[in-house]
C-alpha cells in the first residue's frame, strides 16, 4: 500500500486519516476525521470500508467522541461515550467487526479508573492496540491460506478484502499477498462487484499494485470463467459468520458459491474471529444492510435506468455454510464447515 488505510496522528487529542476510497482508483486522497460524527459519515458513505478497518475506524471514532467531551466529570464523560458507542453503532449494521471493537471500548470504559483525561488515554491505547492486533491478525491468516495456494493455480475473489478493507495486508486478498511472497505462481480473476464496483475500483488496484497477475470480468462473467478459464480456487472475505458457518458477504457472494459448487471448485472464506457471531445459530438472523437506490441507478454517477424506476439494493448476501470448502481464520483452517468445526476453532 501507499498509504496506510488508517492512520492516527498525534495523541489522544489527534486526529484520524483516513484513505477516501470512493474516489479510488483515479485519486489517491487522504481525509481528516476529527469527531465521532464525520467517524460516522466515513463509515456510512464508504469512505472507509471493509469489516475490520470500519472496527477499527469505529474505535478511533470513540476516542474522537472522546475529545469533544469539554467537562472534567467522569460521571458525565461516561454517559456521554455511551451515546458516542451507540451512535457509531447506527452506521452501518452488517459488519460486527464494528460491534465487537465498540463493544471492546465499552469495556475499556468499564475497567479504567481515573480522570477524564487518563480515560481519554486509556481509549486511544486500546483502539490502537486493536489497529496493531489486525496487521497481526492479516498475517497470521495470510500465512494459513497461502498453504492453500500451488503453483499454476488461478483464483477467483469478489469485492475487496485486501488491504484497503484492512489494517493490514488483508482478509482473502492477504492470501495471495503471501503467497505471492513466498514465489507462488498464480493468476487471479477479479469480479468488478456491481453496484459500486469495489472490486474494479479497488482490488484490481491493488493486485496490480502488487505486481500479482490479474484480469477483470463482470460479475454475470464468473460461470464463464470458471468454465473456460479453469478458476482452481475462490477466496472471498466476509463481514458477519454465524455460529454454524453461514456466511455473510458483499451480494454476490452466494452466487459465486452455488457457481463454485456446480464446477467442483473448492470456495474458501478468509475472516478473523471478530468477524465471527456466535450469538447468532445460523446466517438467517445477520442483518442485511439495504442501500440507496441510486447506487443501482446512477452508478459512479451516470444514469442507467429510468427515472423513478423501482429497485432493491441489498449490500451483502449469506453463502450457506454447505457450500463453504473451508474458513481460513488466523487460528487455523475450519474444514468442514459446521458448528462443530466452528465451536472446536473457538474453544
Amino acid at each position: 500500500m501507499i498509504h496506510p488505510t488508517l492512520l492516527w496522528c498525534g495523541e489522544s487529542d489527534g486526529h484520524l486519516e483516513l484513505i477516501d476510497q470512493t474516489l479510488l482508483p483515479g485519486n489517491l486522497t487522504c481525509i481528516q476525521v476529527r469527531t465521532a460524527e464525520e467517524t460516522w459519515e466515513a463509515i456510512k458513505r464508504l469512505a472507509v470500508r471493509g469489516a475490520p478497518a470500519i472496527g477499527v475506524a469505529g474505535a478511533y471514532g470513540v476516542v474522537l467522541g472522546a475529545q469533544q467531551y469539554r467537562e472534567d466529570d467522569v460521571g458525565g464523560f461516561r454517559i456521554h461515550m455511551e451515546k458516542v458507542c451507540d451512535y457509531l453503532a447506527s452506521s452501518r449494521p452488517t459488519a460486527v467487526n464494528l460491534f465487537w471493537a465498540l463493544k471492546t471500548m465499552k469495556q475499556v470504559l468499564d475497567d479504567a479508573q481515573g480522570t477524564v483525561g487518563e480515560l481519554r488515554d486509556a481509549l486511544l491505547s486500546r483502539a490502537r492496540a486493536l489497529e496493531a492486533e489486525d496487521r497481526e491478525t492479516c498475517a497470521r491468516m495470510g500465512k494459513v491460506g497461502a498453504a492453500l495456494i500451488e503453483d499454476g493455480d488461478v483464483l477467483l475473489t469478489h469485492c475487496n478484502a485486501g488491504a484497503l478493507a484492512t489494517c493490514g495486508m488483508g482478509t482473502a486478498l492477504s492470501v495471495m499477498y503471501r503467497a505471492h511472497g513466498d514465489g507462488r505462481d498464480f493468476q487471479v480473476f477479479v469480479d468488478e462487484t456491481r453496484p459500486l464496483f469495489q472490486g474494479a475500483r479497488l482490488t484490481a488496484w491493488e493486485l496490480k499494485n502488487a505486481g500479482i497477475p490479474a484480469t477483470l470480468i463482470c460479475d454475470n462473467m464468473a460461470a464463464h470463467a470458471m468454465k473456460c478459464r479453469g478458476i482452481t480456487r475462490v477466496f472471498v472475505g466476509a463481514d458477519r459468520i454465524a455460529a454454524n458457518g453461514d456466511a455473510a458477504n458483499k451480494i454476490g457472494t452466494y452466487g459465486l458459491a452455488v457457481l463454485a459448487r456446480a464446477h467442483n471448485i473448492p470456495f474458501y472464506v478468509v475472516a478473523p474471529r471478530s468477524t465471527f457471531d456466535l450469538t447468532l445459530a445460523d446466517g438467517s438472523s445477520i442483518p442485511i444492510e439495504e442501500r440507496e437506490a441510486e447506487e443501482i441507478t446512477h452508478p459512479l454517477g451516470q444514469p442507467v435506468a429510468p427515472e423513478g424506476m423501482p429497485t432493491w439494493a441489498p449490500a451483502f448476501d449469506v453463502t450457506p455454510a454447505a457450500l463453504i470448502t473451508g474458513i481460513v481464520t488466523e487460528w487455523g483452517l475450519i474444514s468442514p464447515v459446521d458448528a462443530a468445526g466452528v465451536q472446536s476453532m473457538f474453544s
